[in-house]
């Protein structure tokens, strides 16, 4: 069952790329947490990602921004490299013992968890509305002016399915 908002999300630790432990109990004690689970062969996350980047670009602190592999370490090293990803990189595989857990629908998928570890928002897929929406509630609650991550007229499909 996919995790709806209001409810709390499940405790984790895994390792990041680096090799270093991440605590999602630990992050929320200084801020609300975005995950967003990948693939690496998922064409819909090379659309998102640098949307993703621009997140973090946009509201560089008071929040965590995790990108949760569903991949092997080199393929998420690569991956990261290729599409700028200077943020941690979860790895979930090959137990898949987060997604389990989450139960992504399909990837990209993200869950906005905010500092009382409940889920605020979460999304699959590919929408610029719903990457407007992540913004305007990161800005909400870093305190700073909701910005457009996703214009209309970037040249970029305004939808596209996980």
């Amino acid at each position: 069952m996919v995790l709806d908002v209001g409810m709390s999300a499940p405790e984790f630790t895994l390792e990041d790329i680096e090799g270093r432990r991440r605590s999602l109990h630990e992050a929320l004690a200084s801020g609300p947490a975005l995950l967003v689970f990948f693939k690496t062969t998922c064409a819909t996350c090379d659309l998102t990602f640098p949307y993703v980047n621009r997140l973090r670009q946009t509201y560089p602190g008071g929040w965590h921004l995790w990108a949760v592999s569903q991949d092997a370490p080199e393929k998420s090293m690569q991956y990261a490299r290729r599409l700028d990803v200077r943020y941690p990189v979860l790895l979930d595989a090959p137990d898949y013992t987060v997604s389990r857990l989450y139960d992504p629908p399909a990837t990209p998928t993200f869950f906005l968890v905010d500092d009382d570890g409940r889920v605020a928002y979460s999304t699959h897929g590919f929408a610029k509305d719903d990457i407007n929406q992540i913004a305007r509630l990161i800005a909400g609650y870093v305190g700073a002016t909701a910005q457009i991550i996703a214009r209309a007229d970037d040249g970029k499909p305004p939808f596209k399915p996980g």
